[in-house]
């Protein structure tokens, strides 16, 4: 117990002398005393020269901002509605048979440019072509009997009734004869116009049924688009307007044609508009299926005020520039209109050869002193649709 007593004096007498040395360390050292014993004066700091206010320096606080601007200039700006459509066939069919028949001969090689009239498929006809020879000798059986009956009436030797009976049965014959020569058509496939024919699915030999797909056939010297825009541009479409439309497909290639039907019902389930445009494919580049891009022309005009988009300063709904007068930043209040190619137009509020700040992000106030650096040149006209 004494050893127990003893252990815990001593613990305690290392950590009080451990305590006071971290308080000595800590403590902050204090003025050493002089030789004549006396504490040193601490020497008053040396009172800062007094400055008046500083002089504005050219762009510093308070002074002219620098600036760049572009000068506004009239410019041709062709007013458009973008959509995106597929690309169709001036006219399309797949051709189907009639009737059922053994494939007996094709007249034709995938993918060949075909006559309209052409022979495509031919089924096997000998059966067909036996009821048309057989239907014809009977009408010409029965036109020589009414031409007997014809003649034995007219010297009273048979009543009318038998001439009649005659000539019902040539009527009868001859819409038999038409019947099988109808049939016997039906066992050729040709060509419904001029066009590109696809891959066949049969070969000869192959017994067809009704309605099988036998091969498609494209017309595809002129090409339909089929687009989608909004109903509350329906008041800027109109038949015959220009379009231009370019696909992934042919980079760089532009096609140029007209609006040819706009679809008189909106379509209430997306609130759209259908519009099908007509265009020439002259180069044979384009094919039916194909991703659009289209662009319909509703306007062009030579009067639009454009300034790059990074001029205009939003503000809540409202849009603003900064135009330069008197060497001054004067905020103006515009409307926007058509934007092209990182160019937007104004509507209000400004006039040919306003200067207009399109660099300068410290302008940040109406009448703030500006300093021009540059005028950037206005922008350039867009380019016309062309093939």
């Amino acid at each position: 117990m004494q050893k127990r007593i003893v252990t815990v004096v001593a613990l305690g007498g290392l950590v009080a002398v451990a305590a006071i040395a971290y308080l000595l360390q800590r403590a902050p050292a204090g003025p050493v005393a002089a030789a004549d014993g006396k504490m040193p004066v601490a020497a008053a700091p040396a009172k800062a020269e007094a400055k008046g206010p500083s002089a504005p320096t050219k762009g510093g606080p308070g002074g002219p901002v620098p600036v760049e601007v572009v000068r506004l200039k009239p410019q041709r700006v062709i007013e458009e509605l973008q959509a995106v459509g597929t690309l169709r066939s001036n006219q399309s069919v797949v051709l189907r048979p009639e009737v059922t028949g053994r494939v007996a001969s094709i007249g034709f090689r995938d993918g060949q440019v075909v006559k309209q009239g052409q022979l495509l498929i031919g089924l096997d006809a000998s059966l067909n072509e036996a009821e048309v020879a057989q239907a014809r000798a009977e009408l010409e059986l029965a036109n020589a009997n009414l031409k007997r009956t014809a003649d034995l009436a007219s010297k009273d030797f048979v009543s009318s009734s038998a001439q009649d009976t005659a000539q019902s049965n040539v009527t009868v014959l001859a819409a038999r004869l038409q019947l099988a020569q109808a049939r016997l058509a039906k066992m050729r496939i040709v060509a419904p116009f001029d066009g590109v024919v696809g891959l066949r699915a049969v070969s000869i030999g192959d017994v067809v049924k009704d309605g099988t797909d036998l091969v498609n056939i494209e017309d595809v010297r002129r090409l339909k688009v089929d687009f989608r825009l909004p109903e509350r541009i329906f008041t800027q479409l109109k038949v015959g307007q220009p379009v231009e439309v370019t696909t992934d497909a042919v980079p760089g290639a532009r096609y140029s044609g007209r609006v040819d039907a706009i679809n008189p019902r909106i379509d209430a389930a997306g609130r759209s508009l259908e519009v099908r445009a007509e265009l020439p494919n002259t180069d044979g580049r384009m094919r039916p299926g194909m991703f659009a891009r289209v662009r319909v022309i509703v306007g062009d005009r030579a009067d639009a005020l454009m300034v790059p988009e990074e001029a205009v300063v939003p503000l809540g709904d409202n849009f603003y520039v900064f135009r330069v007068v008197d060497d001054k930043a004067q905020r103006v209040a515009v409307k926007l209109g058509v934007r092209r190619s990182g160019q937007v137009e104004l509507l209000d509020n400004v006039k040919p050869d306003d200067r207009i700040v399109t660099a300068g992000v410290r302008v940040q106030r109406d009448g703030q002193p500006v300093r021009v650096l540059g005028e950037a040149p206005p922008a350039q006209p867009a380019p016309t649709a062309s093939q």
